[in-house]
């Protein structure tokens, strides 16, 4: 109950900080809307590509692009950007559970609201004909947990060898690469209207490295957090 109570306490702060700045949801929506709109004049540059049988294949691999990249410069601040005296006030008041959960789950609400804008938006942008639009839409919400619950444990163990965002892109790329692979697969069945059987087991092994990950996070972080 105490770990509940602290959790919910740190989530509110994280929320409350965040809807007075706004610094990291505008600053990752102008990156994809600029990006989307950058790419938009790319292939605009080469007419008829969008009825070649290879533009479904690319506008779903660039969707994932761009969310990976925009989950990067939203989550990578979690705590990057934390400083020393705050997060010796934090060890004061809270349990690095609860510290580690509250920031899993505002970057997990974080990224679920900024890639259904940005799908929305890529949409927009990139008209496409998908099979199974709620079934994509789920792959698009799977995808922004395992990319919070990933960067924000990376982001966690970087922010204690000096802040190395170097560091957090190398300890993140053996983990984000199968997430990647996954999310494409599942979208791309979701695109293509396959049965709905199929999914299953593509969204049971990102739940499975999600839980591997959240768990890790609650065994590993305290010790961390000691240091």
């Amino acid at each position: 109950m105490k770990l509940a109570n602290e959790t919910w306490y740190l989530l509110k702060k994280e929320i409350l900080l965040e809807w007075r700045s706004k610094y990291a949801f505008n600053g990752v929506l102008l990156y994809v809307v600029s990006t989307v709109f950058v790419c938009y004049i790319s292939l605009n540059l080469n007419p008829g590509f969008s009825n070649s049988s290879g533009y479904p294949i690319v506008w779903n691999v660039l969707f994932w692009i761009i969310m990976l990249f925009a989950s990067v410069n939203a989550i990578a601040k979690s705590f990057l950007q934390e400083s020393k005296s705050r997060l010796l006030y934090y060890y004061s008041i809270a349990s690095p559970q609860a510290i580690i959960l509250s920031k899993t789950i505002y970057n997990i609400l974080l990224m679920a609201l900024l890639s259904t804008l940005a799908l929305v938006i890529y949409k927009v942008f990139f008209p496409n004909t998908i099979g199974d639009l709620l079934y994509y839409f789920l792959a698009v919400l799977i995808g922004s947990v395992s990319f919070s619950t990933v960067f924000t444990m990376i982001s966690a163990i970087a922010s204690k060898a000096g802040n190395n965002g170097t560091l957090m892109a190398i300890l993140s790329f053996p983990v984000i690469i199968p997430v990647i692979l996954v999310l494409i697969k599942l979208s791309k069945s979701a695109m293509d209207g396959v049965d709905r059987s199929f999914f299953y087991g593509n969204i049971g092994v990102l739940c499975a490295i999600n839980a591997i990950v959240i768990a890790t996070a609650l065994l590993l972080f305290p010790y961390l957090w000691r240091d």
